[in-house]
């Protein structure tokens, strides 16, 4: 592991909520706070309803970026973890393992316990996972803004 992992790890577990950026058919942007939960800080699963705009653009373009960042802090301090990722609605013989680590963060943020049925039928609300192909973060080298890997090993 590099020495980015402490601040890619901390910046995940911090944060409630990420923001998705996805794209329509004709290349149309749409950015969208969700709230998240993680396996391994590769998975991320929320849950939405398939009719809204981000859900219906990663249906026709699964490609998405995500960013998580606190922005509670002074200016010129801030750190985000930025990820390129593939999106998709979590299918039925995997809801099982992706609502357990849905609902234990939201267990642990006074939330409510999550299991499949509640992401099947009526109302229509799904579960979401993105899977991240890279991870990066500002670099901290007095260089203007730009952003460096961040390599969180096997």
């Amino acid at each position: 592991m590099t020495s980015t992992d402490p601040v890619v790890r901390t910046i995940i577990e911090a944060n409630l909520y990420m923001v998705l950026a996805t794209a329509d058919e004709g290349g149309r942007p749409w950015a969208s706070p969700v709230y998240y939960a993680h396996a391994d800080f590769r998975e991320f699963f929320w849950v939405s309803s398939p009719t809204s705009t981000h859900s219906r653009n990663l249906a026709v373009r699964p490609e998405l970026g995500i960013v998580i960042f606190d922005s509670q802090v002074p200016i010129s301090t801030g750190q985000g973890v930025y990820m390129t990722a593939v999106g998709e609605q979590v299918k039925d013989t995997e809801l099982e393992r992706g609502m357990d680590v849905f609902s234990r963060r939201s267990l642990l943020h006074g939330g409510v316990a999550w299991t499949p049925r509640d992401v099947q039928g009526e109302p229509a609300i799904r579960l979401y996972r993105a899977t991240v192909e890279e991870h990066s973060i500002l670099a901290k080298d007095g260089q203007p803004d730009h952003r460096v890997p961040a390599h969180l090993g096997s």
